[in-house]
């Protein structure tokens, strides 16, 4: 099924991304080549108006019909060339649309790793850029490319049959000029693969220097990392200039000699005449009629880059949509009987190197139950996996008796809140932020939310309230507050299970514990899941799992491990060692 997806033309995809507006294309295609054909035909009129004037006909009326019939098909041409971009445009907006809603389905229906291994600037070069580069190749480029190959054919036809030599001889300088072409077009694709390569580049490295300037200014590196965007815009300027100035000669001598047809039509034809085999209305309609061959071809020639392009952008976009996708059903027949979690001998996997190796773990229906472990031991990945952001390896992960994997994705996002430590928050108001997690919420019951997780009161301390826009990324509040307001969108949402990923990693202890008393009362009858920074914060926890090299080392109460564990004890040794440090320095400011 893969291959044949990959083997589908780009003509194939656009149909798709169209959709019900696949005939507006139609539409433009067939209005567009009678525009082009009524801009062909007052070729016939000036050839007759010219075979009149050798004739010496004085009868005006039929001069004045001609150029009447020039006029009204000049005007047609241009009704018809309108009522055909119309219709392209609002069919290449659909597409436009389609592709970026497809794109944006797909993302969230991917493992998060697909998505993070993946540069943020090439993703969004896609989804923006690359795609509104396409809007005038479609736009413009299909209705007139096949209009103006349709309408010189028509004329090459009619010419046949006034005399097919001078057919042929009208053809003599777009030969000539598809040779200059052809050597112009060599190496196109490697060239073409290159500036992709380079504004991809350039992407990542701007998104990179734009979202680093803060450590960049903290360790004085802005000349260095400037000097790497600065590299990066030079060669994606440079790798055009180069490909262009190659080009020029053989561009100049294609489009200079292609429309020339009169270099071959008036001698070879003169001599035709001459001989008396070609006869002066004949010599007069094919010099006329020649003339207008090879402009559209020229136009059809012109749209090569473009075309290129846009297979090179529906590539690139096929191929995130060929992504592997988490396996869900569409719907599921049975439900979790409660909130218990289980973890039955799961394995996992970054890219080729094991993180999880046999995880089991089990977690009753409304109960606390805490991961620890030093870093990089295994507690985030375990999370995300109950999240399902990623899929396991191996093993299974159960909610209510039931495999995650017999229930869709969006129906089991409804059983999980996730809150992470790298909170992100909306460019929205801090009403609409937490709303997020029920969008039926009252303004009430958000502002409530607030409350039980000591968000209300910095809140309503801001000059607009709930209703503050919090910029990028939540980039005009503080790490604590953003976490905060992503604990009340989590505890909003309520849904049966609750994982914080070292949730109040930013928070101060005096709204550590506001926190940790608010949640002890939201989550009645729910299974929390937290992964502690501070032990202190879990001593109550109906279960500690301690997490080490991928594997479950001990598991308890706070006590039961106090007393028979052996990592555990060393770490909350540690852990109050260094809070008596951190009272010791807080007495002595």
């Amino acid at each position: 099924m893969k291959e044949k997806e990959k083997e589908r033309g780009v003509v194939s995809w656009l149909m798709e991304f169209a959709g019900e507006k696949r005939r507006l294309y139609i539409i433009s295609v067939i209005t567009a080549t009678i525009g082009v054909i009524c801009s062909i035909i007052p070729f016939l009129f000036v050839g007759d108006i010219v075979i009149k004037l050798t004739q010496k006909e004085t009868n005006w009326s039929s001069y004045l019909f001609d150029g009447g019939m020039i006029a009204l098909l000049w005007l047609l041409r241009y009704i018809f060339h309108g009522i055909s971009t119309s219709c392209s445009h609002m069919a290449t907006f659909q597409v436009l649309a389609t592709i970026r809603k497809r794109l944006c389905d797909k993302l969230a229906r991917v493992p998060l790793g697909q998505v993070k291994d993946t540069p943020s600037g090439a993703l969004k070069n896609i989804m923006v850029e690359r795609v509104d580069s396409i809007e005038t190749t479609l736009a413009h480029v299909v209705p007139e490319f096949t209009s103006n190959l349709i309408a010189p054919m028509l004329v090459f036809i009619y010419l046949c049959v006034l005399d097919w030599r001078m057919a042929l001889v009208s053809l003599i300088t777009l030969v000539l000029g598809v040779v200059a072409y052809m050597f112009m077009m060599v190496g196109y694709e490697k060239s073409f693969q290159n500036t992709i390569n380079k504004t991809k580049i350039l992407n990542d490295t701007a998104v990179e220097y734009i979202n680093g300037i803060e450590v960049i200014k903290a360790f004085g590196k802005a000349q260095s990392s400037y000097e790497k965007f600065e590299i990066a815009a030079k060669e994606g300027a440079d790798c055009y200039v180069e490909w262009m100035r190659r080009c020029n000669v053989c561009f100049s001598i294609a489009m200079v000699v292609m429309p020339c047809t009169a270099l071959a039509t008036v001698p070879i034809g003169g001599v035709l005449f001459m001989n008396g085999s070609l006869s002066l209305v004949h010599l007069v309609m094919c010099l006329i009629l020649s003339l207008g061959l090879i402009t559209p071809l020229i136009t059809v020639m012109s749209y090569s880059d473009d075309l290129g392009k846009m297979g090179s952008i529906v590539g690139e976009v096929t191929g995130v949509l060929s992504w592997e996708e988490q396996k869900r059903p569409e719907v599921s027949e049975k439900q979790p009987i409660d909130a218990s979690v289980a973890l039955c001998d799961v394995c996992f996997a970054y890219k080729d190197e094991e993180v999880l190796h046999g995880v089991n773990l089990k977690m009753k229906s409304g109960t606390v139950n805490a991961l620890v472990g030093p870093s990089g031991s295994g507690k985030s990945t375990i999370a995300k996996l109950v999240a399902s952001l990623w899929d396991t390896g191996s093993g299974s992960i159960k909610i209510g008796g039931m495999d995650i994997k017999e229930l869709p994705l969006e129906e089991y996002n409804r059983y999980v809140a996730y809150v992470s430590q790298d909170n992100y928050l909306f460019d929205n108001t801090i009403r609409e932020n937490i709303r997020m997690g029920n969008s039926k919420a009252t303004d009430e019951q958000v502002e409530q939310a607030a409350k039980d997780c000591g968000c209300h009161e910095f809140i309503t301390a801001l000059p607009k309230g709930y209703d503050t826009v919090v910029g990028s990324a939540g980039g005009h509040l503080s790490g604590g507050e953003r976490q905060r307001i992503s604990i009340a969108r989590a505890m909003l949402k309520n849904a049966p299970i609750i994982i914080l990923d070292e949730a109040t990693a930013y928070t101060d202890p005096e709204n550590e514990a506001l926190i940790q008393k608010s949640v002890a009362k939201l989550i009645q009858g729910k299974t929390l899941i937290v992964i502690a920074h501070r032990l202190s914060t879990i001593v109550d926890a109906d279960q500690i799992f301690v997490i080490t090299e991928g594997r479950v080392a001990e598991k308890g109460t706070h006590a039961e491990l106090l007393e028979r564990g052996t990592i555990y004890p060393n770490m909350w040794k540690a852990h109050m060692s260094a809070k008596d440090s951190e009272q010791e320095v807080a007495i002595h400011d």
